[in-house]
């Protein structure tokens, strides 16, 4: 393995991770700041508040989009084995 491959492979499996966690961050981005906005409003200032509605939306988007996710994963896990094996993908 030469240094170009290593950084290739470094730059696959990066993007693989952001893509992977991209859904789950912009849900609990979106819950997080509408739960903001409703305790401003309402003035309650209880810092629990926000668990209960991010986790709902995280267990909610696994099981929407965990196959989804499974698969990017399994895609690069086979391109990582392929080339480890010396076979190209």
């Amino acid at each position: 393995m030469d240094a170009d491959l290593g950084m290739h492979l470094l730059a696959q499996m990066l993007l693989t991770a952001a893509k992977v966690a991209a859904p789950m961050l912009i849900g609990t981005l979106v819950v997080g700041l509408l739960v903001s906005i409703f305790q401003v409003v309402t003035q309650i200032q209880e810092m629990t508040l926000t668990f209960i509605p991010k986790l709902v939306v995280v267990v909610a988007m696994f099981l929407m989009l965990g196959s989804w996710m499974m698969s990017v994963v399994v895609v690069f896990a086979r391109q990582v084995i392929g080339l480890a094996g010396g076979v190209t993908p």
